[in-house]
C-alpha cells in the first residue's frame, strides 16, 4: 500500500480526481468528513442509545452522569485527532514527497482519524453491546431462522452475525432517493472507518484482527470492492477472495477506541460507585507511574480531581505508546504484517487488560447493564417479528389489515416491498437497529398495546 492513494480525497460520484495541493485550507476535504457526519441524523440518534450503563442511573438521591454512544464517540474522536496529527508528523518526515509534492499536512492525518473515530458506532443498535446479538440471535435462534433456506450463506451470515461496522458502512454510503452515495466522505475517511475489511464469510478465518468481524453486507459490496480498488488495500493473503487488509489509519481509530473505553468505561463504574475509588485509583496510578506528577496530585483535596488528573494522564499516556507502535511498525503495516491492535503491542498491555478485566466483573456484568440487555433483547426480538413478518405477507401477498397499518407506521424508505427479502430482512434490521434506546422502547410499548 500507498500513502498517496490511502490519502485519497475522492468521493462517491467523482468523475475526476481531487488533488490535495488544490484544496481550500480553510474548508479542507476531511474536515468536510467530520463536519457531515456530525449533523447526520444517525449520529445525532447516539444521544439517546446506550454506551454501556442505561441512562440515567440513581445513585442514591443523586443521577449521576454516564457516557452515552454520542459522548464516547466525541471523545474517540478527539484521541482520534491527537493520534493521526503525532503520527502524521512521523509520517510526513520519512516521506517528505507526500507535503513537497502533493501538499499534505500533518492535519490531514488528524481529520482522516477523526473523522472515522467520530462515525466509528454509528451503526451500533439500541441497548449497548447486546443490541447485535439480539438481531443476530433473532435470525439464528428465534423465528427468523425461518428465512434461512430463500437465503444464500452469505446474505444469512449478515443477518446471524448481523454487525455495527457493517451497517455503519451502510449508513454512510448507502444511496437513497436523491441522495446519490449517501454523506459521500472521502475515500481515504471510509477506508479508515472500515476495520474489518471483509465480507461475513468466511467467518473469522485466521486470527489477524482484520480477521474478528466483518466490515459490509452483502448489499454493499459493490461500492465495497470499489473503494478498496482506489484507495489501494491490499488483498488479505489468509482469504484474498473475500478480504483486504486494513488502511494503516485504521489501527489509529482503533486504538482511540480503545483507550477510551478502557480508561472512561473505568471512570464511569468507579464514579457509579460500582469500583471501589481507592482500589480503582491504584489501577489508573500503576497504568501512569512513568509519568504522574506526585506532588501535584498530592495537591488535590477531592477524588473528583484526582480521578479527572489519572483519567486524563492515562490517555495521553496510551496514546504517546500507540503511536510509538504504528510508527515503529508502519512498513508492517503498509505490507500486511502487522495483525494485532496497537495496544496489543504497547508497553502498557498488562496495565490495560488489569483494568479491562476488573471492568468486565464490575461494570459489563453489573445488575443494571445485565437488566437492560435482557430488557433489549426482548424488545428487539418482537420489534423485528412484528415488521419482517408484516413486510412478507405483503410481499407475498398474504398480508392482513394489520400488516398494512403496521407497515405504514415505518419511515417511508422501508416500506418497499419491491426488493429481495434479503433486502427487506435486512433492512427492517437496520431500521430496528437505527432506534435509539427510547424510541426503540416507546415503539414497543406502543405495538404490543402497553401505550396508546
Amino acid at each position: 500500500m500507498n500513502w498517496e492513494q490511502l490519502l485519497s480525497l475522492k468521493r462517491h460520484g467523482d468523475t475526476g480526481k481531487r488533488l490535495r495541493k488544490e484544496q481550500n485550507e480553510t474548508r479542507l476535504g476531511f474536515e468536510v468528513d467530520y463536519d457531515r457526519i456530525i449533523f447526520s441524523s444517525a449520529f445525532r440518534s447516539l444521544q439517546d442509545k446506550t454506551q454501556v450503563f442505561p441512562m440515567p442511573i440513581a445513585v442514591g438521591s443523586q443521577k449521576n452522569f454516564v457516557h452515552t454512544r454520542l459522548t464516547h464517540s466525541l471523545e474517540v474522536s478527539v484521541v482520534g485527532r491527537s493520534l493521526g496529527r503525532i503520527a502524521g508528523q512521523q509520517i510526513l518526515s520519512k516521506y517528505p514527497f507526500l507535503s513537497e509534492v502533493h501538499g499534505h499536512h500533518f492535519n490531514d492525518f488528524g481529520a482522516i482519524v477523526a473523522a472515522a473515530a467520530l462515525a466509528h458506532d454509528i451503526g451500533n443498535p439500541p441497548f449497548g453491546h447486546s443490541g447485535e446479538k439480539a438481531i443476530g440471535n433473532y435470525f439464528k435462534q428465534g423465528k427468523g431462522k425461518f428465512y434461512e433456506d430463500v437465503l444464500t450463506s452469505e446474505e444469512y451470515q449478515d443477518l446471524i452475525d448481523f454487525e455495527g461496522n457493517a451497517n455503519g458502512f451502510k449508513l454512510l454510503t448507502e444511496s437513497r432517493e436523491g441522495v446519490p452515495g449517501g454523506l459521500r466522505l472521502s475515500y481515504a475517511t471510509l477506508g479508515a472507518f472500515i476495520k474489518y475489511p471483509k465480507a461475513s464469510l468466511p467467518k473469522k478465518p485466521s486470527r489477524s484482527i482484520v480477521d474478528k468481524k466483518f466490515g459490509f453486507f452483502q448489499s454493499e459490496k459493490s461500492f465495497f470492492n470499489e473503494l478498496v480498488e482506489e484507495i489501494g488495500l491490499l488483498p488479505n493473503p489468509n482469504h484474498p477472495e473475500t478480504g483486504f487488509l486494513r488502511h494503516p489509519l485504521t489501527y489509529l481509530v482503533e486504538a482511540a477506541d480503545d483507550i477510551c473505553y478502557t480508561i472512561i468505561d473505568f471512570e464511569d463504574g468507579i464514579n457509579l460507585g460500582l469500583i471501589p475509588e481507592e482500589y480503582a485509583l491504584e489501577y489508573l496510578i500503576n497504568l501512569v507511574k512513568d509519568n504522574i506528577n506526585t506532588k501535584k496530585y498530592n495537591a488535590m483535596t477531592t477524588s473528583s480531581d484526582r480521578l479527572s488528573y489519572l483519567r486524563a494522564l492515562a490517555i495521553s499516556t496510551l496514546i504517546g505508546d500507540a503511536v510509538d507502535v504504528f510508527v515503529k511498525n508502519e512498513a508492517k503495516i503498509l505490507n500486511g504484517a502487522f495483525d494485532v491492535s496497537l495496544l496489543d503491542k504497547g508497553k502498557y498491555r498488562a496495565q490495560v487488560e488489569d483494568i479491562i478485566k476488573l471492568s468486565v466483573e464490575k461494570i459489563y456484568q453489573s445488575t443494571e447493564v445485565v437488566d437492560k440487555e435482557l430488557a433489549g433483547y426482548r424488545i428487539i426480538s418482537d420489534l423485528l417479528d412484528m415488521y419482517t413478518t408484516a413486510l412478507i405477507n405483503v410481499k407475498e401477498r398474504e398480508d392482513t389489515n394489520y400488516d398494512r397499518l403496521l407497515i405504514k407506521s415505518l419511515p417511508k424508505n422501508y416500506q418497499n416491498t419491491d426488493k429481495s427479502i434479503y433486502k427487506i430482512l435486512l433492512d427492517t434490521s437496520c431500521f430496528v437497529a437505527s432506534l435509539s434506546d427510547s424510541a426503540a422502547v416507546h415503539i414497543h410499548d406502543k405495538l404490543t398495546g402497553r401505550k396508546i
